[in-house]
């Protein structure tokens, strides 16, 4: 029966690696802003536990990422936090950078704190800058001032040495403008000048003198020293590579990126004037590796991405501008629109500006351009850029569009980076046209004795007959909307005898012509000498075909010569994965046989002789008379009197459901509180009686 199916799971699983792997490329070669992903993910990444952080550090990061992407968690975290801070700020045995971060929680939550307890932590920190401290107890204390100052204007933050202060820090650079930790390290890292900058950034602002200017430009050029060491991708992004300090204090390249970003801007925002016209392609190539990351998994990881995103984009240095693609397959089918969008790296609205597609091409076709010179129309609605339709040029498969900004005034270019000519990959799907499909059984010379033309769209299919000594030929032709030729990524012919046994075949193409011819002869061997019927099955797909298909072509009948001894066999048929889930054999179970028992007349017989000792033993107690006497008349005595008789017989009821049904640990914890009850009365009956005993003797 001739029938067309849905594409298989082998199949699905081939256009979807392939469509994954262009939209890696996409957003490899331009990443996309922060989105409502990010959000989703820090509200996961920052959850609180019980309304608290783990430490004073995590709170910060927390509450600062949520006060970046505008996610109002404050109140789930302010109260308890707020303790924590204070206790910090209050405790003479914080650290420095407990005390940093306590500040810079502060800042955030505005806690209420007494403006005594700023001044004594100013006095503390002012004495740490006076001692000989390594850079990062300098960056905490200097960093710390800088917080109070922010929060409490009364408090006295001043340097009295500022200048002594800078040129300590200064004295630890280098010439490549990495920072060492400490005078005793000989090793210097770009995670190192990211904190030195900043602390630098800090003595300004504390100076109660103005530093002098030629040491503000010496440090300025050791910021362009160090971005003359920047790393760079194929895709434009820059970065600064991670490294190993002290042989055990390593900073992968995010950390030290984030460093770096973090107190180029501080320091650009303490001095007056740019930092001698930092490229703006510079700033650009961070934000791109910034976003390259994506989503991060890791909560410090998602930090140190958004803080350094929003460094970018507080105007201290020219903010990048993001061109991205809502959307990178394009359908020549349904002919939609191609759309751009460009903002900040945080997703801001971006100044007027217009977008230019400057030419597209095929990447099979670099020098010859499919698209030239269109502006794209701007929608307010959306806040997209719009490019209504493709010309007639513009084909199934993988393209090039080359995008250009054009800032509308002159002030936004001094302000934004747009980084030039942005190359953008499309995806262009569209139907693909499957025509002059023949299949045919060639003679041992190449003669055609037997030819069918097939209609692939539809439901026909063919039967043959053949031996080694002939051929099966197979071609057929596919064309884009265009009129085309396409080369699919996957052209497969299936072979499939009756006992399950599968054989694949790829089809390579002449010309405009895909074609394949099995020479049986050669195949016997392959075929594991296998007569009988095959299906035959077709195989097409491609991530840009969105008419991929697998389809049965009918079946052949081959005559094959016998295996020698030596011949392979041929492998068992697969089995199903599914079928352990399926109903199991049934389990039969045998089990011995009974042993012969008495006759119900003997074990009647049997149980009346155990009885009659019991019946004498009733006999007896009526005869001799049952003697009370010396049953207590007292009420509590005579209750344990009674409760140990009780418990006598609850004993002996017990053997006897032990006998008829209960099992042998369900009577063993019975009767072990059976027991201790036993014990319990019987020995304060048995006391009683002693004593009333004793007392009749003595009497």
């Amino acid at each position: 029966m001739a029938f067309v199916r849905a594409p298989s799971p082998f199949l699905l699983v081939l256009v979807l690696a392939l469509s994954i792997s262009a939209a890696i490329t996409a957003t490899t070669t331009v990443p996309q802003p922060i989105s409502d992903h990010h959000r989703s993910a820090a509200l996961n990444l920052f959850a609180p536990s019980h309304g608290s952080f783990p430490s004073l550090q995590d709170a910060y990061e927390a509450l600062r990422v949520f006060e970046i992407l505008g996610i109002e968690e404050k109140h789930r975290v302010s109260t308890d936090t707020c303790k924590v801070v204070l206790e910090n700020l209050s405790s003479l045995s914080s650290s420095l950078k407990d005390l940093f971060y306590a500040l810079k929680v502060n800042g955030i939550l505005k806690c209420k704190v007494n403006g005594e307890v700023f001044e004594g932590i100013a006095s503390r920190l002012k004495a740490s800058i006076s001692d000989a401290s390594p850079l990062p107890d300098l960056y905490y204390s200097i960093g710390g001032l800088v917080l109070i100052k922010d929060q409490d204007s009364n408090v006295d933050v001043l340097l009295a040495d500022a200048t002594g202060t800078f040129q300590s820090i200064k004295a630890q650079s280098q010439s490549d403008g990495k920072w060492r930790y400490s005078s005793d390290k000989t090793e210097s890292s770009a995670y190192a000048a990211g904190l030195a900058f900043e602390a630098l950034a800090g003595v300004i602002s504390l100076a109660s003198s103005e530093i002098d200017q030629s040491k503000v430009n010496t440090v300025k050029h050791d910021i362009l020293k160090l971005f003359g060491s920047i790393e760079k991708n194929d895709d434009g992004s820059f970065y600064f590579d991670g490294e190993t300090v002290g042989g055990h204090e390593h900073q992968d390249s995010l950390s030290t990126t984030s460093s770096v970003v973090r107190g180029v801007t501080a320091f650009a925002a303490a001095v007056s004037g740019e930092i001698n016209q930092l490229p703006g392609d510079k700033t650009l190539g961070l934000a791109k590796f910034l976003l390259g990351i994506g989503v991060p998994g890791d909560a410090k990881d998602f930090f140190n991405q958004v803080e350094s995103l929003a460094f970018l984009e507080s105007k201290r240095v020219t903010i990048p501008l993001i061109l991205s693609l809502p959307e990178t397959v394009y359908s020549l089918t349904t002919k939609g629109q191609l759309k751009v969008r460009v903002s900040t790296a945080l997703g801001s609205a971006a100044p007027p500006l217009v977008v230019k597609l400057v030419r597209a091409f095929s990447s099979g076709a670099k020098d010859s351009s499919i698209i030239e010179s269109k502006e794209l129309q701007y929608d307010k609605r959306s806040g997209l850029h719009v490019l209504d339709g493709f010309t007639n040029n513009v084909d199934v498969g993988t393209d090039v569009f080359v995008f250009e900004i054009v800032l509308h005034d002159s002030h936004s270019k001094q302000v934004y980076a747009t980084g030039g000519q942005i190359h953008m990959p499309i995806y262009v799907t569209g139907i693909i046209a499957v025509s002059n499909a023949e299949i045919g059984v060639l003679g041992d010379l190449g003669s055609v004795q037997t030819k069918k033309a097939l209609d692939l769209a539809g439901n026909d299919v063919v039967s043959f007959s053949a031996n080694h000594l002939q051929k099966l030929r197979f071609s057929f032709q596919l064309a884009t909307p265009h009129g085309h030729v396409f080369k699919p990524h996957q052209a497969i012919l299936k072979f499939r005898h009756e006992i399950k046994v599968e054989h694949v075949f790829v089809i390579g193409n002449v010309g405009k012509k895909f074609e394949i011819t099995l020479d049986f002869l050669g195949l016997v061997e392959k075929l594991f000498y296998l007569s009988g019927k095959y299906d035959i099955e077709l195989t097409v797909g491609d991530a840009a075909m969105e008419n991929s298909f697998i389809r049965l072509l009918g079946h052949v009948k081959l005559d094959l010569p016998e295996a020698p001894e030596k011949a392979a066999q041929p492998p068992a048929p697969p089995v199903d994965p599914y079928s352990r889930y399926g109903p199991k054999t049934e389990i039969t179970h045998l089990f011995r046989t009974p042993e012969k028992r008495p006759p119900q007349n003997l074990s009647i017989t049997f149980l009346g002789l155990i009885l009659l000792p019991f019946l004498g033993f009733l006999i007896g107690l009526l005869r001799l008379g049952v003697n009370l006497k010396n049953f207590p008349s007292s009420t509590v005595p005579a209750a344990f009197a009674l409760l140990f008789q009780l418990s006598i017989a609850a004993v002996l009821l017990l053997y006897v459901l032990f006998w008829l049904k209960l099992d042998l640990f369900t009577t063993l914890k019975t009767l072990g509180f059976l027991g201790a009850f036993l014990m319990f009365s019987g020995h304060r009956i048995l006391s009683y009686l002693a004593s009333t005993s004793t007392k009749l003797k003595s009497a």
